[in-house]
């Protein structure tokens, strides 16, 4: 049993790529405030998934959204198949289906296989007001029409986990677990290759392995050429990971959130950290840590890492590269089927 587990962190420039509730006519963005009264900009786990979902390749298919309801007590859900959408396999959903000639429904659920943190501001900081105007065909002496929105410069980090074994495996019942699928559908899965298995005593039906790496693998490369976020008509901005952590983790505990930190005010890398989790973590890691890190982010941090660290990556313990690189790498092995044993849990 072996989870990716990590973190991820965005660089954002002159920003507003996660809007709050507007106030006064003036746009928000999403932002918290401590009890010492530091603020953080934050763009919400919601979003970023959404990102990730509108990014995928255009070639692959997405589960089509259901809305019901009026008013107060609308719906949407998505149509709840992760046999065959990638979607609903690693994002999760929760549906009601009609169940018998009676009209009875009954409640199918799958929990995420990608859990993904809040992107928070490393560093506290104050958005700030932009304001435009609209005057374009008014007469002479006319008021031009003010608009106003809230943007912020600030790196964003938020941590990452892909439960492997998940993937591509689907609960049919359990005393207290919800099956994702319906029987019906669940022996189409197994009449189409897949296979039954018991998975941390659950039973599941499970695809072949090959889908089952090809997503994870669709995923990977998703995050190198993720985009969105709001305002892009003013605001435009790099939306991947300007530096992301990946490790195999046999337990999914994540040891890497305290890596990058505040320090003096600024975003910090901090190398010593990385090292000691390393090695306190040594016996739970299925391999070496992989760091993806965008040349010029962080100023000189990315070559005094490198060289503070020259050991482990020297050991083979450790690897840093391009986002790009390391992420599409590690898609490359797990579609070649080097990493099997990460889809498997012997329990």
């Amino acid at each position: 049993m072996t989870f990716l587990v990590g973190q991820q962190v965005l660089q954002i420039k002159a920003g507003a790529p996660n809007n709050g509730r507007g106030e006064d006519n003036r746009g928000m963005v999403k932002k918290f405030s401590t009890g010492r009264g530091d603020r953080y900009p934050y763009v919400s786990a919601q979003a970023g998934r959404r990102w990730l979902r509108d990014s995928l390749p255009a070639g692959e298919p997405t589960s089509p959204v259901i809305r019901s309801g009026e008013g107060k007590k609308q719906q949407a859900y998505t149509r709840g198949r992760p046999d065959l959408y990638l979607d609903d396999d690693l994002f999760g959903y929760m549906i009601a289906v009609r169940a018998d000639e009676a009209g009875r429904s009954q409640t199918f659920m799958r929990d995420t296989v990608l859990a993904t943190g809040t992107l928070v501001s490393v560093v506290p900081g104050n958005p700030v007001m932009d304001f435009g105007t609209m005057s374009r065909d008014f007469g002479p002496g006319t008021n031009p029409v003010i608009h106003e929105h809230e943007m912020y410069t600030a790196d964003l980090a938020g941590d990452l986990l892909l439960d492997l074994p998940r993937a591509g495996t689907f609960e049919t019942g359990g005393s207290t677990t919800k099956a994702a699928l319906p029987g019906g559908l669940a022996k189409e899965v197994v009449e189409r290759g897949g296979s039954e298995v018991v998975l941390r005593d659950v039973r599941c039906v499970r695809l072949p392995i090959e889908e089952r790496r090809r997503r994870i693998a669709v995923l990977l490369r998703t995050m190198t050429v993720v985009k969105g976020g709001a305002k892009r008509s003013a605001h435009y901005g790099d939306r991947t990971p300007g530096l992301v952590i990946l490790a195999p983790v046999k337990g999914g505990t994540n040891p890497f959130t305290r890596v990058v930190r505040e320090r003096e005010k600024a975003t910090h890398f901090d190398a010593d950290v990385l090292r000691e989790e390393i090695e306190a973590w040594a016996d739970e890691l299925d391999g070496p840590v992989r760091v993806g890190w965008a040349p010029g982010f962080l100023g000189s941090q990315r070559d005094r890492a490198g060289s503070d660290l020259a050991d482990l990556i020297k050991e083979g313990r450790l690897v840093l590269g391009h986002p790009r690189t390391v992420l599409n790498t590690l898609a490359d092995e797990i579609e070649r089927g080097d990493h099997d044993h990460w889809f498997d849990d012997p329990r």
